[in-house]
This record gives C-alpha cells, sequence and structure tokens, in this order.
C-alpha cells in the first residue's frame, strides 16, 4: 500500500506538488493523470524515495525514512520513463538483472528459476536470448516490466509504461498488469496519458492540476466532461462501450 499525506515538492523555488494526500491499496491499478509537465513523474520519485519533498510517504504502513535502501528494493520496483536497451545483453540478462546486482560466471540455480517463471509468464521465451536492441518497441517495454517484476515486490510503480506503443500492445501490456495486479496481489501505480486506458484498467484515478490534487477516486467518478474541460482544457462527450464510460474529446475548450 502506498499513503502520502501533504507531500509538497519544489525544484530549487518552483513549487511543483503541493500537499498531496493520496492512497494506492494492494490488487488495484491507480492511475496518475494531468497534462504534461504538471509533476506525475516527480510523485512517482517522491514515493519511490528518488527524490525527497516535505510531508509524508508511507509504503506498507511505514514512512520511507524508515526504510534502509536495501529494503526499499525489496518493496517496490520502480520504472521510468528513461529505460536503456543496449544490444549487448540479452533479454534473459536484463531480466535476471532484476535480481543481481551484476552479471557474473555463476548464478545461483534458484535466481535462474526465478528469471524463468517470469520470461515465461510474460510470454518472452521465443526471445528471451535475443539481444534486446533486435525487439520491438513493445517487446522491449515487456522485458523491462519483466525486470521489474522479478523482485517480486509488493509495489509496482511505472511512469507511463505504454508510452511509445500501438493501440494493441497497450491494451496487452495493460491487461497483463491488471492481471498481475490482482492474482499477486501488490499495488500498481502508474502514469498515464491514454484516458481510455485508465477508463478500462484503473481502478483508482489521481488527477493533478496546478501542483495539486484535483481529485481521486474511480474512472466513473474522475473521467467526465467536467474534469476535460477543467484539466485538459477540452470539451467532450460521455459514452458506453463494453459496459465501461469513456470520455470522448471532442473540441478544445475556449471561454
Amino acid at each position: 500500500m502506498i499513503e502520502t499525506k501533504n507531500l509538497s515538492f519544489a525544484y530549487k523555488q518552483k513549487k511543483i506538488l503541493r500537499e498531496i494526500t493520496m492512497t494506492a491499496k494492494p490488487g488495484e491499478i491507480t492511475a496518475v493523470i494531468g497534462t504534461n509537465g504538471i509533476g506525475k513523474s516527480t510523485l512517482l520519485k517522491n514515493i519511490c524515495g528518488l527524490l525527497k519533498g516535505t510531508g509524508e510517504v508511507k509504503l506498507c504502513g511505514c514512512s520511507i525514512s524508515d526504510y534502509k535502501k536495501s529494503d526499499m528494493v525489496k518493496q517496490i520496483s520502480y520504472l521510468s520513463q528513461e529505460t536503456v536497451s543496449t544490444a549487448l545483453l540479452s533479454v534473459f540478462e536484463i531480466v535476471l538483472l532484476g535480481r543481481i546486482t551484476r552479471l557474473s560466471n555463476f548464478v545461483a540455480d534458484t535466481e535462474l528459476a526465478i528469471v524463468e517463471n517470469v520470461i515465461r509468464r510474460l510470454g518472452l521465451e521465443a526471445v528471451s536470448f535475443r539481444n534486446i536492441g533486435e525487439l520491438s518497441g513493445g517487446q522491449r517495454q515487456l522485458v523491462f516490466i519483466a525486470q521489474a517484476l522479478v523482485r517480486n515486490p509488493k509495489i509496482l510503480v511505472m511512469d507511463e509504461p505504454t508510452s511509445s506503443l500501438d493501440l494493441y500492445h497497450q491494451f496487452e501490456i495493460m491487461g497483463l498488469l491488471k492481471s498481475l495486479t490482482v492474482s499477486e496481489n501488490f499495488t500498481t501505480l502508474i502514469t498515464l496519458h491514454q484516458l481510455n486506458l485508465a477508463s478500462r484498467f484503473a481502478d483508482k484515478i489521481v488527477v493533478l492540476h496546478n501542483g495539486g490534487l484535483y481529485d481521486t477516486g474511480t474512472p466513473t467518478k474522475i473521467l467526465t466532461p467536467k474534469t476535460l474541460r477543467d484539466v485538459y482544457r477540452i470539451n467532450a462527450e460521455k459514452v458506453e462501450a463494453g459496459g465501461i464510460s469513456y470520455v470522448l474529446p471532442v473540441e478544445q475548450y475556449k471561454e
């Protein structure tokens, strides 16, 4: 579980986050949405302990200030937007680096078995010994998700996991994350720009606006024409498809 209370953060004199209070629960996907540059990535980095603001951040009931770095790694896996792929490493090696600090000639059989299991669950067996530079964007994204999952985290934090992917792979990855979040009962916190994905796959949505918390709740409550008008300055209509409510952008909102 993730909890923040009055979390604020500033880069030098510029306030980015102001008193953000939110929760993300096990077995659920919580999506953070908002316009470009509003502080979504900054919020995630504060939660992961990569940045330190004011206020309180708790992971699994304990303040992050009480965690040693080695203990934090066991609790939380973080996948940033800046994933680095090198053609010198195979898929298996990259996933293995989620379990060990460096590659060597000897790796325990138990570690290899864990990596093999995650690779199998994500359907990467056929490419496990190919260089990652040879893979498609969707396949590479799955590899880095595998690297995050191989640690068996209690909390999974991902910054734009569907960025640069086509619609088919967006749905594939989000469906996989939804299934794993429920079956493994970990807490998943992600940032998203694609509101249709948030409608379909998120259990809870956190909306950032003007540095603060605009609102939080279920997709049905949050994704409304009013939210798009207030936050994104877009006129929208609400539509139903497949039993799910979506908001359909129509035109720019002009006062």
